[in-house]
């Protein structure tokens, strides 16, 4: 049992000439170097020492050979979602991949065939579409709904209606990324049945499960016929910082949707985990649950910060407080501005790499999205270069 300690997420970490693709890919991605970056959604906190501390015992061999999946893995996997998100799972109903985008894209060609549809929920992470198209599937967006606060629900009147004989897969993201929604239960139900009414396999990308800041309601969890019409994929790659290991995993309840799925995988070669990335997973998940209390508060107030920032300085960049993720969805839409323009302006001017809203959908015009999970002191110097473009 880990003695209660104070994570230090003010520590700032020089992340540069290390093949960072936050910090080295700047020119690839932006064509510039001198910016800011917060874009990649990684963080600049340093990884948890119970998990270097497990990496670094198990190089000690100082041997890096093929790797196999353990019972302990798979423990570690059960314990965390049952004490984290009251969710009872078994080992049967897991599979190790290296990936969570992999992984969708594999459940592309499990559950579909080619020309079939597959719902997206627009404002969403720009993956999901490249996933779609590279395997012959038509997106059919499903845009979410926005109130005048900049709250954002589902569109389930319009889903029903965009629903063919060709629809097969609904992609969902949960919680939501970009927007930092966690879907209530009853919105989950909602959209489940609509599923299970048309027979459509959900796809539930729950990676951002742990950073949530009101309860999450991992879908199938609600029910066994919703657990029956869902495949979940997940990744502590987020949540602890190791995404670049190159661990994740699917779970389900239904074994035919798991078995195909295993198939593809298997067909793809993406069931091969990195071998530091099975001890970090479970170095995670066995140790980590103060590290997440802590990293929660430390975002809670980054947001805060980032709220009053914009109010002090009279700027006018809205956000709706997110109730997940480390994520900010910005709305420029109050400047005078085309989209192009104030692209132009962060990347010229202000000297800030933000993700661009378009790319995650039409809807997402006049919107960037800012990674918050760095130092306060870094984050205040970020706000900075902003308000001197955008008053």
């Amino acid at each position: 049992m880990l003695n209660k300690v104070k994570y230090n997420f003010d520590e700032q970490i020089n992340r540069k000439n290390t093949n960072c693709a936050k910090y080295d890919g700047l020119k690839k991605y932006f064509g510039y170097e001198d910016l800011n970056p917060l874009w990649v959604a990684d963080m600049d906190f340093k990884t948890p020492a119970f998990i270097n501390d497990a990496i670094i015992d198990a190089a000690k061999n100082s041997l890096y050979g093929y790797s196999i999946d353990s019972d302990e893995i798979y423990q570690s996997i059960i314990n965390w979602q049952n004490t984290q998100h009251n969710w009872q799972i078994n080992k049967e109903d897991i599979y190790m991949i290296n990936g969570v985008v992999p992984a969708y894209s594999a459940c592309i060609e499990a559950f579909s065939e080619e020309n079939d549809e597959v719902i997206v929920q627009t404002p969403i992470y720009p993956p999901l579409f490249k996933c779609v198209i590279s395997n012959n599937r038509k997106v059919v967006v499903n845009e979410l709904k926005k109130d005048e606060n900049g709250y954002y629900t589902m569109d389930l009147e319009d889903l029903e209606k965009k629903i063919t004989p060709k629809t097969k897969i609904l992609a969902l993201c949960s919680p939501h990324n970009p927007v930092g929604r966690v879907w209530s239960k009853d919105e989950l139900e909602k959209l489940a049945n609509i599923c299970i009414k048309y027979n459509i396999i959900i796809v539930s990308d729950e990676i951002h499960s742990d950073i949530t800041f009101k309860k999450f309601t991992p879908l199938a969890s609600i029910s066994k016929e919703i657990a029956n019409q869902t495949i979940t994929l997940n990744s502590a790659g987020k949540t602890f910082n190791i995404a670049g290991l190159n661990s994740a995993y699917a779970i389900s309840k239904n074994q035919e949707i798991l078995d195909k799925f295993k198939k593809i995988a298997q067909k793809r070669e993406i069931q091969s985990i990195n071998f530091f990335g099975y001890i970090a997973t479970k170095a995670a998940y066995d140790n980590g649950a103060l590290f997440v209390e802590d990293l929660k508060k430390y975002l809670l107030s980054n947001i805060e910060f980032t709220k009053n920032y914009f109010k002090k300085n009279n700027m006018k960049i809205d956000f709706h407080i997110p109730e997940a993720t480390y994520l900010l969805w910005l709305d420029f839409s109050k400047y005078n501005f085309s989209h192009n323009e104030i692209k132009n302006i962060l990347l010229t001017k202000s000297k800030i790499a933000l993700n661009d809203g378009v790319s995650f959908g039409n809807n997402g015009n006049g919107y960037f999205r800012l990674n918050l999970a760095l130092s306060q002191n870094a984050l205040e110097i970020a706000l900075s270069q902003l308000s001197k473009e955008f008053l």
